[in-house]
C-alpha cells in the first residue's frame, strides 16, 4: 500500500472518529487527534506486515498489545473496536484484491479477540 493511500485512509478514520465522539477533543485535545492518526498508521503498518508474513497472528498479537497499552491510558476497548470497524468499512476498494481480503480477515479476527478481551463475545 502506498503512502498516499495510507494517508487517505487514516484521514478518513480520524475524521469519522472525532465526528462520532466529539468529547475526545475535549478529553485529549489536539494531541489526541495526532495520536489517533499515529495509531492508525500503526494499524495499517501491522496489517501490511501480517500480510507480507502471511501470518494473522502477528496482527492479533499487535491487537492484544494495543488493547493493553490503550486501556492503561484510559482509552477503552470499545474505541479500538470502533476504530477497527471503521477500517473494515473504509478499506474496501482502496487496496488490491489479495491485500483487501487479507486485511479484512485480520481485522475481523482482531475484532473477535477484542470482544473476548472485553467480555462481550461475538462481533457486533
Amino acid at each position: 500500500m502506498n503512502q498516499e493511500t495510507k494517508e487517505q485512509i487514516v484521514d478518513e478514520v480520524v475524521w469519522q472518529i472525532y465526528e462520532a465522539y466529539p468529547w475526545l477533543s475535549e478529553k485529549f485535545g489536539d494531541n489526541g487527534r495526532f495520536r489517533t492518526a499515529e495509531d492508525n498508521f500503526h494499524h495499517l503498518n501491522h496489517l501490511e506486515t501480517a500480510f507480507q508474513m502471511d501470518d494473522p497472528r502477528f496482527f492479533l498479537d499487535y491487537t492484544k498489545w494495543l488493547n493493553d497499552i490503550l486501556t492503561s491510558r484510559n482509552v477503552g476497548t470499545e474505541l479500538i473496536v470502533d476504530n477497527f470497524e471503521r477500517l473494515v468499512i473504509i478499506l474496501p476498494g482502496k487496496l488490491d484484491d489479495m491485500r483487501e481480503k487479507a486485511f479484512l480477515y485480520y481485522l475481523q479476527q482482531a475484532l473477535m479477540t477484542l470482544h473476548q478481551l472485553s467480555g462481550r463475545g461475538g462481533v457486533r
